[in-house]
């Protein structure tokens, strides 16, 4: 699946923060690199260059006129990770992020020298692919606030819900709603239309694959299948963690992600 032909123009909207070894960011359907990568962008900066790319609809990047394209999309982001001066990286994909990683991976196997895989997916699982169906129904029908609470709950670990008070799941899904992406519904288009399985032997780097154990909205034998198939792969399960993975939760995540970055030899010319 290695590409040979000339790199797109880029035309992410795209985040780069710090100095050292590059890590292309791949964030999550709905998300952004904030919203997914900013527990750990300050720490991950002081020595790593990170490029974050916002996918069409996200952060600064317009709204794609057609459904959105996974080889587009991967091809993308590393023409924005080269036009920021990185010729080599590793990968941090979160949710369909994952996949995104996949398929850079084996698009550009020679640019990419690691992949972490958290909260992802080869396929969109039954219950996967029943959200991201609700998710455009929601949005066809004008029920942003009940989409904001359908995303904000299936994010929680049932630990998380089960400790949360009214008022405090209230404020939490008016933040979720304010920060939903112009391009959320495509995002969702693409993850229900997603398939890597066969992708997944071809990868030939070292990879880390994170499972939050206590994921509602990618269930967690979907990052197990991702391990299970890419040859060598490392799994690290979280117990608990919900698919945001946050608190505690995001610190042992990024505790093993520096142990598995420092393990990974730099890419030579």
């Amino acid at each position: 699946m290695t590409t040979t032909s000339a790199l797109p123009v880029p035309r992410l909207d795209v985040a780069v923060q710090g100095s050292g070894p590059a890590l292309l960011l791949a964030h999550g359907a709905g998300g952004g690199i904030e919203g997914n990568f900013g527990l750990v962008l300050d720490d991950l900066a002081r020595d790593h260059t990170l490029v974050g790319p916002h996918y069409p609809g996200s952060g600064g990047t317009p709204v794609d006129h057609s459904p959105l394209e996974l080889d587009e999309l991967a091809d993308q982001l590393v023409a924005s990770a080269v036009a920021a001066g990185q010729e080599s990286f590793a990968v941090l994909g979160e949710s369909l992020g994952g996949a995104v990683a996949v398929r850079v991976a084996t698009r550009h196997p020679e640019r990419v020298e690691a992949l972490v895989l958290t909260a992802g997916f080869p396929v969109a699982d039954p219950v996967l692919a029943l959200a991201a169906r609700l998710v455009k129904s929601l949005a066809a029908d004008g029920r942003w606030a009940e989409l904001a609470r359908f995303a904000t709950v299936s994010c929680m670990s049932p630990t998380e819900l089960a400790g949360i008070g009214a008022a405090a799941l209230d404020a939490r899904v008016a933040g979720t709603l304010a920060a939903l992406p112009p391009g959320t519904v495509d995002h969702f288009d693409l993850v229900s239309r997603v398939d890597v399985r066969a992708d997944l032997p071809l990868v030939s780097v070292p990879t880390l694959v994170a499972a939050p154990t206590g994921d509602r909205l990618v269930l967690p034998d979907s990052s197990r299948r991702l391990a299970d198939a890419i040859a060598g792969a490392e799994l690290l399960e979280l117990p608990g963690a919900g698919h945001l993975v946050d608190g505690s939760d995001r610190a042992v995540w990024l505790r093993h992600v520096r142990a598995f970055l420092r393990t990974v030899p730099p890419r030579t010319a």
